[in-house]
């Protein structure tokens, strides 16, 4: 008979990442029934995912999720390995000769690309690169971009789209009392943008944007928002999606559209945030750095709901000096976990990580953006978690071989033959009350540390 997850023989669980889907991964597997160790492992020095580094500074109401995720962090039975990657510090084969399970919550961490010429040019960037550059993040600290120009483009129409295009459109005194790099506001002081083009492939009817995220930009200081009526002219199958009662989302976005074209131009703002619709980027133009866009107008076909958008061969070209791409994004492998490269995602049922034909991998699971795809908000990740979990407390028997199992021990053993210093919840509640003081005298709720050894310096 099964003894795992018992007080004598406490089930022991890894999960790969620190973000919203680890954490609540975490919670649910503390509250259950059973007696478990659960072990977060992280990259970083600093927990809590995307909500640190991909929520944008100006939406603080939105990192509050943290103040849950220090209650779950408090437990006896949660212990934070950070600043360790795994596939490289620790292998996967690993973790699963340490712990009974391993679950996989690193999230979504590369940007489709667009796949058209000149997509490599200087001057092109990712939506990622960016939002983690002016929110600090240490892999992207060093990033350098050029706001000199007079017309910026982002390609795409969903929230991060909004985030990138919102952060170049505001002034650095709507920005200067957020948590954001100050490195970032020293660039954005200097920009020279006039316009910001957010361009997207479909129409006003499928943009994707939250209504929350869109109605800011009618109450930017230095910044008109510009939709053209024509743009906002909708065919049968566009107005039929609008008219069902379920998608009050869309008709919310669809109408601010419609007040945004309704105003007059305030001449006292210095700048444009442009809203386009129905094309898609053919060509990237420039020498040694981009130029110029050039843009096929679209058209949409199909069912309600199921409208894609079809290239009608005619072509503009819109000049500009630096773009960035949001089109949606994908997970990256990890050594020794299957992988579906054309989805970007870990293949899995219902959590459970399957291999290429579709057999369940015995002690893996996944959670979060690297088991569904990036869909959904912060708090969508709860019930993917707790779905995973269900599942595997459901192996429990599966998951017991009879094998002693050391956990975390066995884990700080390999990292210290290797010279590894892993950082702990304690090390990082010091780094975090350092940001804070650090961010008093600005006015900042923080004042991030974005180097790594910076972050370090305060744990020793």
């Amino acid at each position: 008979m099964s003894t795992l997850g018992t007080e004598q023989n406490p089930l022991l669980v890894a999960i790969v990442g620190s973000g919203p889907s680890g954490f609540y991964a975490a919670e649910a597997l503390i509250k259950s029934e059973i007696a478990v160790k659960v072990d977060v492992l992280e990259k970083l020095p600093s927990p809590f995912g995307l909500v640190r580094s991909g929520v944008a500074p100006d939406h603080q109401k939105l990192k509050q999720a943290i103040k849950l995720y220090e209650k779950i962090a408090d437990s006896s039975d949660f212990n934070l390995i950070a600043n360790i990657t795994i596939g490289i510090d620790i292998t996967v084969e690993e973790l699963c000769a340490s712990h009974h399970a391993v679950i996989f919550t690193c999230g979504a961490e590369s940007d489709r690309k667009l796949g058209v010429p000149g997509e490599d040019l200087k001057g092109s960037y990712t939506a990622t690169e960016f939002v983690g550059w002016y929110n600090g993040h240490p892999d992207y600290r060093d990033r350098e971009f050029d706001l000199s120009h007079d017309v910026a483009v982002i390609i795409g129409q969903g929230n991060v789209a909004a985030d990138v295009s919102r952060i170049l459109s505001k002034t650095v005194d709507e920005l200067k009392y957020t948590d954001i790099a100050q490195h970032a506001l020293d660039t954005l002081a200097e920009s020279k943008l006039r316009e910001i083009h957010v361009i997207g492939r479909r129409g006003p009817a499928q943009a994707k944007f939250t209504p929350k995220e869109l109605r800011e930009f009618g109450e930017l200081t230095d910044c008109n928002p510009i939709v053209t009526e024509q743009d906002l002219l909708l065919g049968l199958e566009s107005i039929s999606e609008l008219e069902e009662k379920s998608n009050v989302a869309s008709k919310k976005i669809y109408d601010l559209f419609c007040e945004f074209s309704k105003r007059d131009i305030d001449n006292n703002k210095s700048k444009q945030c442009i809203f386009s619709f129905l094309m898609s980027p053919k060509e990237l133009v420039g020498d040694s750095r981009l130029e110029k866009i050039v843009l096929e107008i679209n058209s949409l076909s199909g069912e309600p709901f199921k409208q894609s958008a079809r290239g009608s061969g005619k072509m503009i070209e819109l000049e500009s000096g630096i773009l960035f791409r949001s089109i949606g994004y994908r997970g990256i492998p990890i050594k020794g976990v299957p992988f579906h490269e054309s989805w970007g995602i870990i293949p899995n049922a219902k959590g459970r990580v399957t291999d290429n034909d579709n057999n369940v991998v015995p002690q893996f699971y996944t959670a979060g953006w690297i088991k569904r795809g990036p869909s959904g908000i912060i708090g969508t990740n709860r019930a993917c978690s707790v779905e995973t979990v269900s599942c595997l407390l459901e192996d429990l028997k599966k998951l017991d071989n009879g094998i002693k199992k050391s956990g975390a021990d066995a884990i700080y053993k390999i990292l210290q033959s290797m010279n590894i210093h892993p950082v702990n919840y304690d090390d990082w509640k010091k780094i975090d009350a350092k940001e804070i003081q650090r961010g008093e005298p600005k006015g900042k709720p923080r004042e991030k540390y974005t180097y790594i050894d910076e972050m370090l310096s305060v744990t020793e």
